[in-house]
């Protein structure tokens, strides 16, 4: 059972946050002295602000043994260092009322560093406005920690241009928290400069700075990566391509593929690489850097996204070690990756665990693994219990799978519902499955709407059903723009539609690229036809001659022999006569034998040629009988002589009478020769 939501698509399908909701900081970086503020959850809201020491203090000073009690006695004797100090360490502690009479006594005295933390005081007291003003105080005396609170004070309250000049003063005294809040603040207004602060902050060993900067430069390599948009193009699917229909246009309804989750798409060929793909390639390697630094500071979802990258690059192992991680720090989209991979190495149950965790967190896309799982395992009832529990969470895929459920159960009317709730929501692939439903129950009118809906909004399937549903109307033109638009996603079949419509209107060259497209993603059908023009410009090939060495395949042939490989009889048949051509009789025999075996005419009566030119006419005669059988006029007039050699007169006027029957001309008007004669040869 094949379901949305696959790890193929991690990025794509909204599985990752795309950045903080908040311009939260993940903690406070020490102040140089070495006295740490306190920290905050991943992802807060709020920075906290710096609990500043004194100048000159050391923060392992403070911890010693008796050094409270030493700074106590030298505060209380109105020592101004000490006042600091000890407010400091009372602050840090939560203190709030032991704290503040010291710290307002530093103050007074003139000390920056008191001053900044009577702000913190204040501030956590709920007094905003006073502890602004002890925090200016401190800024203006050279306090990048009351700078950077003091900014933030003021964008709390929308003063956007003071908080600016505030959180600028601090980072460009190298303050992490200053350089991140300027950062946020910057790239909230979409200004270029944002980068560069989020960049010194990170430097600095800012955690939620490395991310966010790391998020910025993968999403700059994805943008470098993408191809730029082509006229008519749909939006890309992720799958393979799978079998192609039948030459020739279809009929309404006929060879509409199935649907599956985005099934129908061959990428491109893989171009060399350049100097620009060099350098997306070192953005995403950078980007990876700055993952790592969060996610060695325990940022679980920095660990998340590289772990997504490392899978990218194969390197699976480390990617594993993250994604577990990440899950173990409670990410679920992380424990849903790690299933994913633990299922692609084999370990199904492992995966089941790790998708059951994040499904029971609310995570849609495990919990559609496990209904997935479950529906491979015969399991039915479970599948549809956990589909329904990604619709659930919010996933609209549990909806669609829901749907492929119950049609795979011939369920047509449930399977039919579920497709239209998730259709109505905008679910391309359960638009195209729902018309497609539609057509088979002979509702072509109604399956065009959801048809056109899916194609534009990126269905490839989709834009190729509507080809088959307009040529099935003899609307050739409207089929072949629809077609077009497939193929220009790299939709095998569609592009072997075009090429048979661009041969058929005698362009060769515009035939041939889209023969190559669609050959190039597996089409059996393309390769013979490709090989059948590239044949049709090459010269006739001359006799060989004994003593000269066999000549080199052409790339002709090489189509050929691709298409003869996947079981195209013709195919086979004509790289039988090009190997018989070069002088190859074993390597044609074997291919005229198995088209003939598949039951091909041409095939049979070719290897009757071969084996009646070895002296075997016995065997040959079995052959060339099951092509006039066939319908192989040549096979009958052969036969008919063999007889006539025999002496066996009323068998080879039998076999004149058919290939005369059969055809073409010139065979008729021989075989009606020789049936003459051998008339008259019994009347003799």
């Amino acid at each position: 059972m094949e379901y949305m939501g696959d790890r193929a698509t991690l990025l794509e399908t909204g599985r990752f946050v795309q950045r903080d909701a908040g311009g939260a900081a993940d903690g406070i970086e020490p102040v140089p002295d070495g006295t740490a503020g306190t920290t905050v959850r991943e992802g807060s809201d709020t920075d906290p602000v710096d609990v500043e020491a004194a100048d000159g203090a050391i923060a392992d000073t403070l911890e010693s043994a008796g050094a409270e009690e030493r700074h106590r006695r030298a505060a209380d004797a109105g020592d101004t260092a000490s006042m600091s100090m000890l407010g400091a360490l009372l602050l840090r502690r939560g203190d709030l009322d032991g704290a503040e009479s010291y710290l307002r006594g530093a103050t007074a005295e003139g000390d920056r560093a008191a001053a900044n933390n009577l702000g913190v005081l204040l501030h956590q007291r709920g007094y905003p406005d006073e502890a602004a003003g002890w925090w200016r105080i401190a800024a203006v005396a050279g306090s990048a920690a009351a700078a950077h609170a003091l900014g933030r004070h003021f964008r709390e309250r929308g003063d956007e241009p003071a908080a600016e000049y505030w959180l600028r003063q601090s980072a460009e005294q190298g303050h992490a928290l200053g350089a991140y809040a300027l950062a946020d603040l910057l790239e909230h207004r979409g200004d270029a400069g944002a980068e560069r602060w989020l960049r010194a902050a990170a430097e600095q060993g800012h955690r939620e700075a490395a991310y966010r900067l790391a998020r910025t430069l993968e999403l700059r390599a994805a943008d470098e990566t993408r191809p730029p948009a082509r006229p008519g193009m749909l939006a890309s699917a992720v799958g393979p391509g799978a079998r192609p229909p039948a030459p020739g246009a279809p009929p309404p309804g006929a060879g509409v593929r199935p649907p599956g989750p985005g099934a129908g798409l061959s990428g491109p060929e893989p171009g060399p690489v350049d100097t620009a793909a060099r350098l997306r390639l070192s953005t995403l390697d950078e980007a990876a850097q700055w993952y790592q630094q969060a996610a060695a500071r325990g940022h679980r979802r920095a660990a998340l996204h590289l772990g997504s990258i490392l899978e990218k690059r194969g390197e699976l192992k480390e990617a594993g070690r993250w994604y577990l991680s990440a899950a173990k720090d409670g990410e679920t989209r992380a424990a849903c990756a790690l299933g994913f991979l633990l299922r692609d190495a084999g370990d199904e149950e492992s995966a089941a665990i790790w998708w059951l965790r994040a499904a029971q967190e609310g995570d849609g896309n495990a919990a559609n693994a496990l209904g997935a799982l479950h529906a491979a395992r015969g399991q039915q009832q479970t599948a549809e219990r956990w589909y329904r529990a990604a619709m659930t969470a919010g996933d609209v895929n549990g909806a669609y799978n829901l749907g492929l459920l119950c049609a795979s159960q011939d369920r047509t009317q449930q399977a039919e519902q579920w497709y239209r709730q998730a259709a109505y929501t905008g679910h391309r692939e359960a638009s195209n499955a729902l018309a497609v439903l539609l057509l088979q129950a002979g509702d072509a009118i109604g399956a065009e709407p959801w048809f056109s809906k899916a194609a534009e909004a990126g269905s490839v399937d989709a834009a190729f059903n509507l080809g088959i549903l307009h040529a099935g109307r003899d609307d050739d033109r409207t089929a072949l723009v629809w077609y077009e638009r497939a193929a220009a996603a790299g939709h095998t079949e569609a592009a072997l539609q075009v090429g048979i419509a661009r041969l058929r209107d005698g362009d060769d060259l515009g035939a041939e690229r889209h023969l190559r497209c669609a050959a190039g993603g597996g089409s059996t059908e393309a390769a013979f036809r490709l090989a059948s023009l590239l044949d049709a410009r090459q010269p006739p090939p001359g006799s060989p001659v004994l003593g000269e060495p066999m000549a080199e395949k052409t790339e002709c042939e090489e189509w050929y022999a691709r298409a003869a490989e996947q079981g195209h009889r013709r195919a086979q048949v004509r790289v039988g006569m090009l190997a018989a051509s070069r002088g190859d009789m074993t390597d044609a025999a074997r291919w005229y034998r198995e088209a003939a075996e598949a039951g091909s005419r041409n095939g049979a009566f070719n290897l009757g040629l071969l084996l009646a030119r070895e002296g075997n006419e016995r065997e040959a005669a079995l052959w060339w009988s099951r092509a006039a059988r066939a319908g192989h006029g040549r096979a009958a007039l052969r036969l008919a002589l063999l007889a006539a050699r025999r002496g066996e007169l009323t068998e080879g006027q039998r076999w004149c009478a058919r290939a005369v029957e059969l055809g073409p001309a010139e065979v008729a008007e021989r075989a009606a020769r020789l049936r003459e004669a051998l008339h008259q040869e019994l009347t003799a």
